[in-house]
C-alpha cells in the first residue's frame, strides 16, 4: 500500500478539525445554520493555515441533508457524492496554471448549469492573486451577477494583489497562523493514532519549526517520522532539523559584537564549505538576533520563542552581554539584504559586506 502523507490523512473533514481559526470556522457555521450564504468568499492567509481545506468542508456543508452543528454529516447521500473525486458540485481551479481569460469565460458559461446533488455549486479558485488583468475583469461580471446556486471561494496568500473591485464584492477571512501549543497537540494526537512514542521537547521543536503552518508542520513530522522510526527524540530532532547549529549563531554573534571580524569571515567560510545554504545562513542569523532581542525585551520570552530549555538557557546567556542597540541594527541589516540574496550571485560575500556593515557601523558610534 502506497504510504499517504501525515497532511493528506490528517486533513480536516469537519470545521471542528481545523485547528487555529475557531473565529473563521464558528462564523461559517453560523451562516450555515442560519442559512445566510452569501454568493462570494475571499480566505485569505500564509500557506498550510487550512484555506483549501476549510473552503472544502464549507462547499459540503452548505449541501448537506443533516449537517451536524453547521458542518457537514458526511453520511448522507449528498455528503457521500460530494466525497467522491469525479464530483460535478465542488470545481477545483489553480489560478496560477488556469490564469487567462479564456479560461475565466470558459467558467462564466459553465456557471449556468445546476447543481447535479445539492443546492449549490461550489468554485474553488486557488492562489486567485495569480490571475491576469482581463481574466480579473471576466470574473468580475460573475461576481457581480451570479446565478442563485453558485458559490465562489476565492483563496489566495497575497490578498494585496486582488483588484478592489474583487475585494468588494466578497466576505473576506483571514486566517491566522496556527499558535505553536495547537500544532504541538495536534501532533501528538496524530502521533498517538500513528502508535509513534514520542519526547514531549521532540514535539515542541517540530511545532515551532512548522512557523504557524499546520501543513509544514506535518511535512517536518514526516520527514523526522522517516528519520526516527516510530520513537522520536530530542536529539534526533536536532539532528535532522540541523538545530545544533545554534552554536554557529552564537559563535558568530559574539565574534560580530566583540568586532572581531576576522573571526566573522572564518565562521562564514566554515559553514559555506560545509555546504551550509548561504540565503538560508542570512535568515537563520538574523532569526538569532530577533530572538536574543525578544530575551532581553519581553517578561516572559521563552512563550514567544518556545525554545527548548538548553537551547533557550545558551541564548539568555548570550543576551545578558549584548545592547538592544547593536541587535537592532543588526536585525536591520541583515533585513535589508533578504531580497537581495535571492538574487545574489554569490550571497556569501553579500552576507560578508552585512558582517562588514554591522562593525563599522558599531565603531563609528563609539568614536
Amino acid at each position: 500500500m502506497i504510504y499517504q502523507a501525515l497532511y493528506r490523512k490528517y486533513r480536516p473533514l469537519t470545521f471542528e478539525d481545523v485547528i487555529g481559526q475557531r473565529h473563521i470556522t464558528n462564523t461559517l457555521s453560523n451562516q450555515i445554520k442560519a442559512n445566510k450564504i452569501v454568493h462570494a468568499y475571499l480566505f485569505c492567509g500564509s500557506r498550510g493555515t487550512g484555506k483549501t481545506s476549510t473552503a472544502k468542508i464549507f462547499a459540503k456543508a452548505i449541501n448537506c441533508q443533516n449537517n451536524q452543528n453547521g458542518s457537514p454529516c458526511g453520511k448522507c447521500k449528498t455528503c457521500t457524492a460530494m466525497a467522491d473525486t469525479v464530483n460535478m458540485d465542488i470545481v477545483e481551479i489553480d489560478a496560477a496554471s488556469n490564469n487567462r481569460v479564456d479560461e475565466i469565460r470558459d467558467l462564466r458559461e459553465k456557471v449556468k448549469f445546476t447543481p447535479v446533488n445539492g443546492k449549490y455549486k461550489i468554485y474553488i479558485i486557488d492562489e486567485v492573486h495569480m490571475l491576469t488583468d482581463s481574466a480579473y475583469n471576466a470574473l468580475l461580471k460573475t461576481l457581480e451577477e451570479p446565478p442563485e446556486h453558485i458559490v465562489f471561494i476565492l483563496a489566495t496568500t497575497e490578498p494585496h494583489k486582488l483588484p478592489a473591485t474583487i475585494l468588494s464584492r466578497c466576505v473576506r477571512f483571514d486566517f491566522g497562523l496556527v499558535p505553536v501549543e495547537e500544532l504541538t497537540n495536534h501532533l501528538k494526537n496524530i502521533f498517538e493514532k500513528e502508535k509513534i512514542t514520542y519526547e514531549e521537547e521532540a514535539v515542541k521543536v517540530i511545532a515551532n519549526a512548522g512557523e504557524g503552518s499546520v501543513r509544514d508542520t506535518l511535512s517536518i513530522a514526516d520527514s523526522v517520522s522517516a528519520y526516527c522510526g516510530n520513537n522520536i527524540t530530542f536529539q534526533k530532532v536536532l539532528e535532522i532539523l540541523s538545530l545544533n547549529d545554534n552554536d554557529i549563531y552564537i559563535n558568530l554573534a559574539n565574534s560580530l559584537f566583540d568586532k572581531d571580524l576576522g573571526k566573522c569571515l572564518e565562521i562564514v567560510d566554515t559553514a559555506y564549505r560545509n555546504g551550509k545554504n548561504m540565503s538560508v545562513f542570512a535568515k537563520d542569523l538574523s532569526v538569532h538576533f530577533r530572538n536574543l532581542l525578544v530575551i532581553k525585551t519581553c517578561k516572559e520570552p521563552n512563550k514567544i520563542l518556545v525554545l527548548p530549555e538548553n537551547i533557550f538557557k545558551k541564548f539568555s546567556n548570550q543576551a545578558e552581554k549584548l545592547n538592544n542597540l547593536d541587535l537592532m541594527n543588526a536585525m536591520k541589516v541583515f533585513g535589508n539584504i533578504e531580497a537581495e540574496l535571492r538574487y545574489a550571485l554569490s550571497p556569501k560575500i553579500l552576507i560578508e559586506t552585512a558582517l562588514v556593515s554591522i562593525i563599522s557601523n558599531n565603531d563609528l558610534k563609539k568614536n
